[in-house]
C-alpha cells in the first residue's frame, strides 16, 4: 500500500461504522414522519449539526460541505455522526441536496431510522433550522435535477424516464445493464 492509501483506510473503516448505530433512537422527539412500512421502521427527530461526513472522519474539509459533491450526515451534540442516507421522495434520492442549504447550521431533521440489528440508517422527511417554528419537506432533489445539465427531454412522466444520460445507459447497456441481448432473452422468457 501507498502512504496516501494507507492514511484514508481509517477513513474508509469509520465510514462503515457509520451505519453501526445504537439499536434505538438517537435523539427521541415528536415525530411527524410518515410510515413507509419499511423494515423495523422507528419515527426518529434527530438534533445535530450539518456536516460533511468525510471532513469529520478524516479532516479534509472543503467551504461549504463539498458544495453537494459529497455525502453528509448530522452530527449530535453528543459526538454521533448519523449518515443521512436518504431524503422524503419514493424514489432513492439521496438527502445532499436537501441538508446543502444547512451546511454547518444545527437543525431537526425528522424521519425513520431503519433497518435490523445494530445497523440502521436515517431517512429524513422533514428538517428545519433548530429553534425554527416551519419545518420544509426534504423532496429538493428532483426540482435540482430538472434545472441540472444535461437537460430533461420534455414530455410527461418522472424524470428518469426523460433523463437521456439514463435513455444512453439503457440504449448502450440495456435495462438489465447486461447487454440488449440478455435483455432480449429475459424479455421473451418473462
Amino acid at each position: 500500500m501507498n502512504g496516501k492509501t494507507t492514511s484514508l483506510l481509517p477513513a474508509f473503516l469509520a465510514c462503515f461504522v457509520l451505519v453501526m448505530l445504537p439499536d434505538r433512537v438517537l435523539a427521541e422527539g415528536e415525530s411527524n414522519a410518515r410510515s413507509w412500512g419499511l423494515s423495523e421502521e422507528q419515527p426518529a427527530v434527530i438534533r445535530g449539526r450539518v456536516v460533511d461526513i468525510f471532513c469529520e472522519i478524516a479532516g479534509e474539509c472543503p467551504d461549504d460541505c463539498g458544495g453537494g459533491g459529497r455525502q453528509l450526515g448530522l452530527l449530535t451534540e453528543d459526538g454521533r455522526l448519523v449518515a443521512v442516507a436518504k431524503n422524503g421522495q419514493p424514489l432513492f434520492n439521496g438527502a445532499i441536496a436537501d441538508l446543502l442549504p444547512y451546511c454547518g447550521v444545527d437543525v431537526e431533521a425528522d424521519g425513520l431510522m431503519t433497518g435490523n440489528g445494530t445497523t440502521r440508517y436515517f431517512q429524513v422527511q422533514l428538517i428545519r433550522e433548530q429553534g425554527a417554528s416551519r419545518w420544509n419537506k426534504a423532496t429538493l432533489w428532483t426540482e435540482m435535477r430538472a434545472r441540472s445539465e444535461p437537460p430533461l427531454i420534455p414530455g410527461e412522466g418522472p424524470w428518469f424516464r426523460r433523463d437521456p444520460r439514463i435513455l444512453g445507459r439503457i440504449e448502450r447497456d440495456g435495462y438489465l445493464g447486461l447487454g440488449k441481448e440478455v435483455d432480449d432473452t429475459f424479455i421473451a422468457e418473462w
